[in-house]
């Protein structure tokens, strides 16, 4: 059953969290976008609660609280519960009267897990988009794309050979493993912890580790995240998942994109032209020819689109950094999935909130 998410004053609470909340806090034009967004979603949410049973937690109130929870990098549903028993600031944000209980984190994961089955993520991140638009914040011609590795919540222990029997372990808290001397690849070896999970490293010389893939489409005028997603972490999955991103955008006139290095494949940048979109992407001459010649590098825009992709890493260092995705704490791609596409929008409404500040 779907939770009430109206404000009734308590009958013996004289302190409103609205009164102790400053009229010019950060916070405050991000509530009244986030407001928004979930009246746009409330038919979403009540195609996912019984209209019979014991009252659950309020959709509105569970995906203020996750907002929080990145927002302000708290690492736990049990810290974030904790929080918003005493940090008036939190309660005021989700809409909790002074006296009003707090939620068991086991119940607060559980209800979020009905939002990973409706997909409100992804739902959620269109909205924040509709918004920039409304604004004139989207453009519709020039984007970057770029990968980056999320490393998983996994330990190289558990990556096994996938035939071997479970051994024993000599402690089962923290077993000794030593895997020194062994060839290990994802084809023969898995993680027990997240199967899903692969083993990969972020450039020559850097050590290896079970990690997924996290993907961006940017919008190259205000750098807001236009597309999001997250794959196994593989050789080609950032070309992969850049085509199909950019799939869903090439359907009107001719858009741009700019891309590093890596992206430097005529493969890719025939798949492109394929689909209309001009590569300008970063050329690679080291010891090869680039797949890109002067007719596409001589043009001013080319330069733009190489200046602006740089802010690409602006997003995956604030995901990384306050979004708590440089290690993931969920196991699964599509929990993964769920919280970068969630954190993506999180990391729109900040962008939009400070550009309407500074234009206003």
């Amino acid at each position: 059953m779907r939770g009430d998410d109206r404000q009734q004053a308590a009958m013996w609470s004289y302190i409103s969290p609205e009164q102790r909340v400053p009229p010019e806090h950060p916070l405050r034009p991000i509530r009244a976008m986030v407001d928004t967004i979930l009246a746009d979603l409330s038919g979403e949410f009540a195609a996912l609660y019984s209209p019979v049973g014991r009252p659950s937690i309020a959709p509105e109130k569970l995906l203020r609280a996750l907002l929080l929870q990145v927002l302000y990098s708290v690492r736990s549903e049990r810290l974030l519960m904790e929080q918003l028993d005493y940090n008036l600031l939190f309660r005021w944000f989700v809409g909790l009267n002074m006296d009003d209980a707090i939620w068991d984190p086991t119940v607060f994961t559980k209800n979020r897990e009905r939002l990973l089955a409706g997909n409100i993520a992804q739902a959620f991140f269109a909205r924040t988009l509709a918004q920039a638009r409304q604004r004139g914040l989207l453009s519709d011609d020039h984007f970057t794309v770029d990968g980056t590795l999320i490393e998983a919540w996994a330990s190289l222990k558990s990556f096994t050979p996938k035939d071997a029997p479970p051994a024993a372990p000599d402690d089962p808290g923290n077993p000794t493993v030593n895997f020194h001397g062994q060839r290990r690849s994802n084809e023969t070896h898995a993680s027990t912890t997240d199967p899903e999970a692969r083993l990969a490293r972020r450039a020559k010389g850097h050590e290896a580790k079970l990690a997924y893939q996290g993907h961006v489409l940017m919008d190259n005028r205000h750098g807001l995240a236009a597309e999001g997603c997250v794959t196994r972490a593989s050789g080609y999955a950032e070309r992969a998942a850049a085509l199909e991103m950019l799939g869903q955008r090439a359907t009107g006139g001719r858009i741009t994109v700019g891309a590093d290095k890596g992206y430097d494949s005529r493969d890719f940048v025939g798949a492109l032209r394929l689909l209309h979109v001009t590569p300008h992407v970063a050329q690679n001459t080291a010891q090869r020819a680039s797949a890109l010649d002067a007719r596409t590098t001589r043009h001013a825009g080319y330069l733009v689109s190489q200046w602006k992709r740089k802010r690409v890493e602006e997003i995956f260092g604030w995901l990384k950094t306050v979004g708590l995705l440089r290690k993931t704490r969920h196991r699964g791609r599509r929990r993964v999935d769920w919280m970068f596409a969630f954190s993506l929008a999180v990391y729109n409404l900040v962008r939009i909130r400070n550009l309407a500040q500074a234009t206003g």
